[in-house]
């Protein structure tokens, strides 16, 4: 899976809560999500990487 279309859709995702062009998380975090996303999915194949983006953003910002 592209790593840099991962990003992106994090980044995406995170104009639903924020600003456009704001992005309140850093480089470490965002590394991390990323790998947590990539993660959840090479472990189920058949979830839909737009949930699984989501929630795992969501988990981010209420957790």
């Amino acid at each position: 899976m592209d790593k840099k279309l991962v990003v992106k859709m994090i980044k995406n995702c995170f104009k639903q809560y924020y600003v456009a062009d704001f992005t309140p998380i850093g480089d470490k975090d965002l590394e991390e999500l990323t790998n947590r996303i990539l993660q959840l999915k090479e472990d189920e194949p058949a979830a839909d990487l737009y949930e699984v983006i989501n929630d795992t953003v969501y988990e981010f910002l209420t957790g």
